[in-house]
């Protein structure tokens, strides 16, 4: 990006500035557009590198750098990367049942970390009805699904818990 026409467009909207304070203020406006060329180049470029944050914030997980090439910025976009269409997996009918994992050396330390899924909404039902068929909380379920999906396709199905477990789970209060 040229910043020139922008630099000099300044230059001369100081020149017409100073024509209104006389022949003293005009040589004092000659005298430092010199040395501001370079703090407004510097200032337009840091406004594009600020302009440019805000894009990549709302174009994440894609992004758009700054580069300086010589006195002009130049913009890399990063694009980000095309959605894989939704395919709806069904497990075949004579496979057995999944049967529970057997511990592994990243098994739960008790850690948890925070993060936030968009989901589009005809998901986010499908898989609230997906949890409550389950008996399990949305967040409970999303985890299972994460675990299985990076487990190899095995699904845990741990003791206790989801609809078949034969009624060995309690929920309500206790005095």
């Amino acid at each position: 990006m040229d910043l020139t026409p922008y630099v000099d467009n300044l230059r001369q909207e100081l020149a017409v500035a100073a024509d209104a304070g006389g022949d003293d203020a005009r040589a004092l406006a000659e005298r430092l557009t010199a040395p501001l060329e370079s703090a407004t180049r510097l200032t337009l470029l840091n406004a594009l590198s600020a302009a440019m944050v805000e894009v990549t914030r709302e174009l994440a997980p894609g992004s758009v750098d700054v580069r300086l090439r010589g006195l002009d910025p130049e913009f890399v976009v990063t694009a980000p990367p095309a959605p894989e269409p939704f395919r709806e997996e069904r497990e075949p009918a004579d496979e057995p049942a999944a049967t529970a994992l057997p511990p592994s050396a990243d098994t739960d330390d008790g850690t948890m970390a925070r993060i936030n899924f968009r989901l589009p909404a005809h998901l986010k039902a499908r898989a609230e009805d997906a949890a409550a068929a389950d008996g399990l909380s949305v967040n409970a379920w999303l985890v299972r699904a994460v675990s299985t999906t990076l487990d190899g396709g095995q699904r845990a199905n741990p003791q206790g818990r989801g609809k078949e477990s034969g009624g060995r789970g309690f929920t309500g209060w206790v005095r």
